[in-house]
């Protein structure tokens, strides 16, 4: 039975709520969802960008997520890159990528310039 677009889009938004929920754990900075839906060839519907202030954070923040992903909604990530060095994790959900910078990496990348079209929703820190 295939899913109608309005169940894909409920699950796209649970997906980026719980994400969100992940990085804000464990105070994941600077958090910016590139909604890339409408934008013809994009890789994924959603891009979530956050900053760690070290490896160490940056580790972290990515755990949370995969933990947090797992436990409220039954969602794992379907690959996941950058966990060695950990200066850039990359979290693939399919729909949604997660990008985890060490805040000077992100920087010099620049992920959100790139996708300059795409919707740009900032997420407030919390202290």
């Amino acid at each position: 039975m295939q899913k109608t677009v309005g169940e894909r889009e409920l699950k796209t938004k649970i997906l980026v709520d719980t994400i969100v929920d992940g990085i804000q754990e464990v105070k994941g900075k600077d958090i910016t969802i590139l909604n890339l839906s409408e934008l013809p060839n994009a890789v994924a519907d959603f891009f979530i960008i956050c900053s760690g202030e070290s490896s160490t954070q940056v580790e972290a923040i990515a755990q949370s997520v995969t933990r947090t992903t797992r436990k409220e909604i039954q969602e794992k990530p379907w690959h996941q890159e950058g966990v060695r060095n950990a200066e850039w994790i990359l979290l693939d959900y399919v729909n949604v990528v997660l990008h985890v910078f060490y805040k000077d990496i992100r920087s010099f990348y620049n992920l959100e310039s790139l996708w300059a079209d795409a919707e740009l929703i900032e997420i407030p820190n919390i202290d």
